[in-house]
């Protein structure tokens, strides 16, 4: 590929390594295609007509298309596929269709993570062609009216989400959590209500998201009724931080459910009161507490840190001892899901590219479109969740296993049986 680099080293694409980089991805998407086909041709070499012609054999190119990717606007041919079979059912012609590059493909899903930070980040939906032509190099695929339709389609996904049946989900464990971007809602105080849940097969999956204003009991009671209604189940137990309207809203809806307060929440909360020379100290401390072999040793640690601090820092350690039997119930499930159990990381690691845009935007944008992007943020992340630790343990977790520090045991009835 012969390329001309003027003298401040740009070509007439951009500069030389995003050439090599655009070059270097056209090569593989082409390779990706043409290994796409060739087993879908040699599995069907054996189909042939009454004159022993072959069925499904290459067919040339498809037409030149632009497809805008995270590494650039690249030119790509796709194998065409001759499939002269006849479905019995339909009597339709079969057609071969590229799980990579579908016929409608445009533009990859990288882009469309792209467009809702833009939107939460504050730019105006017209300003997003011009803004990812100067990055990608192109606006193919990326049209004002396309844009457009976008974001009224991502509306409508997330209300059709945020109308689904839950009866036939049954969630373990629930993170909730109100995260506070400060950006395109009405309201600075606004914040969005996120809830996430572990499924019996031990997979993390959004629940629901919704906006709330100051985390409000009232907001979080009709978030979590509006799940109750959808016939959502009562999970064995939520994890939260110290925002009473949460905690007071599950009572009101799932009474049963176990309390369980995030860690890394209740840390930062202690921490904050302390002087800084105290800080590395008493954060070891607390470390102890939910890094304790069992329950039974937690309230040791309890104490130790209660003893160290509670001379010079009565009222900060009670932040601790006030809540210290929701603090250590993840101590009463599986030892595997303790690291999940005592924070709510799931949903604040989902947020950490979002929550540095911390100044509220010059014109607030539309509510329903903001949720939409946080919706379709989660939705995105949601694909690199992992499971829980020891999944096939979540399912034994509403069945009342018999556990000892956080190991399953068999009853004593089923031994002497």
């Amino acid at each position: 590929m012969l390329t001309v680099v003027n003298e401040d080293g740009t070509t007439p694409h951009g500069s030389l390594i995003d050439d090599i980089v655009r070059e270097g991805a056209r090569r593989m998407l082409a390779a990706a295609l043409q290994a796409e086909v060739d087993p879908y041709i040699a599995e069907l070499a054996d189909h042939r007509d009454e004159s022993g012609r072959r069925l499904v054999v290459r067919n040339g190119f498809h037409q030149p298309r632009k497809v805008t990717t995270a590494a650039g606007a690249i030119e790509v041919k796709a194998p065409r596929v001759n499939d002269k079979r006849v479905d019995e059912a339909t009597g339709e012609r079969k057609r071969f269709s590229s799980a990579i590059l579908p016929p409608w493909a445009c533009k990859s899903p990288k882009i469309n993570e792209v467009l809702p930070l833009l939107y939460l980040h504050g730019l105006p939906s017209g300003d997003f062609v011009p803004a990812l032509e100067q990055f990608l190099g192109s606006s193919a695929g990326l049209s004002p009216a396309t844009i457009t339709r976008l974001t009224v389609q991502w509306q409508a996904d997330h209300k059709a989400f945020m109308n689904r049946d839950l009866s036939a989900t049954d969630y373990r464990y629930v993170w909730a959590d109100g995260v506070h971007l400060r950006i395109r809602l009405e309201e600075a105080k606004a914040a969005v209500l996120v809830m996430v849940g572990v499924r019996a097969d031990g997979t993390k999956e959004l629940i629901a998201t919704t906006g709330g204003y100051r985390e409000s009991s009232e907001a979080w009671a009709a978030l979590m009724r509006d799940c109750a209604r959808r016939s959502m189940r009562a999970p064995v137990l939520a994890v939260g931080d110290g925002a009473l309207g949460f905690w007071n809203a599950l009572n009101e809806v799932f009474s049963e459910t176990c309390h369980q307060r995030c860690w890394v929440h209740k840390t930062a909360n202690v921490l904050d009161a302390l002087p800084k020379s105290a800080q590395l100290a008493a954060k070891r401390a607390i470390q102890e507490i939910y890094n304790a072999e069992g329950k039974e040793h937690a309230p040791k640690a309890v104490a130790a840190f209660a003893k160290q601090y509670g001379a010079k820092y009565s009222k900060v350690v009670k932040r601790i001892t006030d809540d210290e039997e929701e603090l250590l119930v993840f101590f009463d499930f599986p030892a595997e899901h303790w690291i999940h159990l005592r924070t709510t990381n799931p949903i604040e690691s989902t947020f950490a590219t979002v929550r540095p845009c911390t100044k509220v935007t010059k014109g607030v944008g539309n509510r329903a479109a903001a949720l939409a992007m946080v919706f379709k943020l989660i939705e995105s992340a949601q694909e690199r969740w992992r499971a829980v630790n020891a999944p096939h343990l979540v399912a034994l977790v509403r069945a009342g296993a018999h556990l000892e520090r956080g190991h399953l045991v068999e009853r004593p009835e089923a031994v002497a049986a």
